[in-house]
């Protein structure tokens, strides 16, 4: 099949896309983008078409897995969708809530019982708690990766112990 033939073919698909878009993302825009991401993907894999077999249903395979995968990806991002006018909450620092005396007690008895871990168990677990992955751990404190969590895990487990009438 030539590019001319294929292009005519797939545009000529259009409408039947279109149709199965909207019934998989129940969204005009959301369809609209599926169609666009299949048609891409239709471009881009030409050559893996199989000439005389069914064109519609390979588009429609494309579709489906497009829809599979953004659907799988979303949820495991667990994206949180904000449909309000105002994003001011939605982007508040943590540290716009109010200091009361009672976190500022408990924020302190909490610093010390992690200041007062032994250097092996509180440095990784501070570096854990600050957003460094395993890996960067290990890199930086020349240990294994093993290990790392090992000592995050005891660590956890001793503070745990110290501060037992936080709720854990």
């Amino acid at each position: 099949m030539t590019v001319i033939e294929f292009n005519y073919r797939l545009i000529s698909m259009q409408s039947y896309l279109l149709y199965f878009a909207k019934k998989l993302t129940m969204n005009e825009e959301d369809a609209n983008d599926l169609v666009q991401e299949t048609n891409y993907k239709a471009l881009l894999f030409r050559e893996k078409f199989v000439h005389h077999t069914n064109f519609k249903a390979w588009l429609f395979t494309i579709m489906k897995n497009i829809f599979i995968n953004n659907y799988r990806r979303t949820k495991k991002a667990k994206t949180f969708i904000d449909t309000t006018e105002n994003l001011h909450h939605v982007h508040q620092h943590i540290d716009a809530l109010p200091v009361t005396p009672d976190s500022f007690v408990r924020e302190k008895e909490v610093r010390q019982a992690v200041d007062s871990l032994e250097d092996d168990h509180r440095i990784p677990f501070e570096m854990h708690t600050q957003g460094y992955k395993y890996k960067e751990i290990a890199e930086e404190l020349d240990l294994s990766i093993g290990t790392v969590k090992s000592r995050i895990f005891f660590g956890r487990k001793k503070l745990m112990e110290r501060l037992e009438g936080y709720g854990n």
